[in-house]
């Protein structure tokens, strides 16, 4: 008979000595990731491009995501995906724009790229990693047990449809103002509202993703060594 009684479900088990990073630590991972790769670069090109025209701001860019990643890397903290991901988008955008002598090119490449970026994400649906899942390490340690659980890998899922649909309106809108606007205006429209989004889209994934981990129990009060170098 009592074999016959089902079992309550126990919590998923950590592994011996493994310490959850507390939710403080991975806003703040998120957040200066998000700062390094889109938030200054942004600032930055607007700024320069104000005070000194186009094409310094477009260079400047450029040696900025450089140095951010020659920076981390000669202090030994991780280089996030995120980094690489754009300072590789800057690079081709630059080394085509100059080229072509021409910086619409320069600015018409991130309507391109989001388009990419939106079919790659939607692509990755079908596959057993979605994209988001292969770029979580950079914000969360996660194991082979803690990837494959069933909630985390719907919120993998869940968010790499938001990013890819993220991505595709971000491609429409820059197109349209790039059409329809001077060029002073559309970089200050595109600067302000391309950063307003990833904040919001940002702040959406944390949120989302923090009631997951509360659920699977990921979040604790002792912080990941990882993180403090973050």
């Amino acid at each position: 008979m009592p074999d016959t009684l089902e079992r309550p479900t126990a919590p998923h088990a950590e592994p011996a000595g493994h310490h959850r990073p507390r939710l403080g630590a991975v806003i703040k991972r998120v957040s200066l990731s998000l700062l390094i790769a889109c938030v200054i670069p942004a600032a930055l090109f607007y700024a320069v491009f104000a005070t000194f025209g186009v094409w310094t701001a477009i260079i400047v860019s450029l040696l900025w995501s450089y140095g951010a990643i020659a920076w981390r890397k000669l202090t030994g903290r991780r280089t996030s995906g995120l980094l690489f991901l754009t300072a590789a988008l800057i690079t081709s955008r630059t080394v085509i724009s100059l080229m072509a002598h021409s910086t619409f090119f320069y600015f018409l490449q991130p309507i391109i790229s989001d388009g990419v970026v939106a079919t790659a994400f939607l692509l990755s649906l079908v596959t057993a990693r979605p994209m988001v899942a292969r770029l979580a390490g950079d914000f969360y340690p996660l194991d082979h047990e803690l990837s494959m659980r069933p909630r985390i890998q719907r919120l993998f899922r869940d968010l790499t449809l938001l990013w890819a649909l993220l991505a595709l309106g971000k491609a429409l809108m820059t197109l349209w103002l790039l059409q329809s606007q001077s060029l002073e205006t559309f970089i200050l429209v595109k600067s302000v509202t391309v950063l307003l989004i990833n904040m919001s889209a940002a702040a959406a994934t944390i949120a989302l993703a923090v009631v997951v981990a509360r659920k699977e129990g990921l979040l604790g009060h002792h912080a990941e060594p990882a993180l403090a170098r973050a």
